[in-house]
């Protein structure tokens, strides 16, 4: 019996070691993943023999990623892409929030906004981003516009979950002992809600790239959308990709800096 149980530790400690490898290797492995899709790339380039304006090779998207760093083209472009993300997370995660705490806190609110609110989200953004461009210009303003109304519901519906989600016999205790509404809200409420809503800031950190750059397709001389408009025109593929490739890396810091602040600001509940 003693062996048969030694044996069911050993098996079910097995996948755990295996998980903790591979949690361990990680970044090793994103590494070599990376470098196997280029090979991969490099070799059905090499096997098909597709022109360079159909699909350029890793080396030609690295040859003119060179050459627009060194004519700063390319940060530029990716200054205004930034600044437009970042106020237009910052707006729509504001108001998304707010909202959010509000419906939270009233059903009889919740029931007279949502329909409109999610109907509001069955209108794709790139149909109403050219009227946003025709009635505020082609500035950086209706991009910023463009990237909070991408980022807004998804925002609006973590915050109503999170504070919802807070256990009602810790408001029981906040209300025994005579908190105000602020001390509920910052001493209870908010820590309680903040995994939830650093969720939905991930969810708007990717989705405000993307709120950038359809508003930036649609009209604007700056930006990396524009940079990937101008390759497109001059059939540039190389210079398509190296955009691209630009937009997916902004969305991952923007990405990871989201889970550094969750990280930070939720540290008590890992030490609990």
């Amino acid at each position: 019996m003693a062996l048969k149980t030694e044996n069911t530790r050993k098996r079910s400690s097995a996948p755990s070691k295996g998980l903790e490898w591979l949690a361990r290797h990680n970044g090793w492995l994103v590494i070599v993943s990376i470098i196997l899709v280029v090979f991969t790339w490099q070799v059905l380039v090499s096997l098909t023999k597709t022109p360079a304006f159909l699909l350029p090779t890793p080396q030609g998207v690295w040859k003119k990623l060179l050459a627009v760093l060194a004519d700063g083209t390319l940060l530029s472009h990716s200054l205004v892409t930034l600044t437009e993300v970042l106020l237009g997370l910052l707006l729509g995660c504001s108001i998304a929030m707010l909202l959010g705490y509000l419906l939270a806190k009233s059903r009889l609110t919740e029931k007279i906004l949502s329909p409109y609110l999610v109907a509001s989200q069955a209108i794709p953004v790139i149909a109403i981003a050219p009227l946003l461009v025709i009635w505020f210009g082609s500035g950086i303003f209706s991009k910023v516009l463009i990237c909070a109304l991408t980022v807004f519901f998804p925002v609006l519906v973590n915050t109503m979950i999170g504070f919802r989600g807070v256990p009602e016999n810790l408001r029981d205790l906040m209300r025994s002992m005579r908190a105000s509404r602020w001390q509920k809200l910052r001493y209870l409420e908010i820590p309680a809600a903040l995994p939830v809503l650093f969720g939905g800031l991930r969810i708007g950190a990717t989705l405000s790239v993307i709120g950038a750059v359809v508003g930036e397709f649609v009209g604007s001389d700056m930006g990396l959308g524009f940079l990937v408009n101008v390759g497109r025109g001059q059939f540039d593929t190389a210079l398509v990709f190296v955009a691209v490739f630009t937009l997916i890396l902004m969305a991952l810091v923007l990405y990871g800096a989201a889970m550094l602040a969750e990280k930070r600001s939720t540290r008590w509940k890992v030490e609990r």
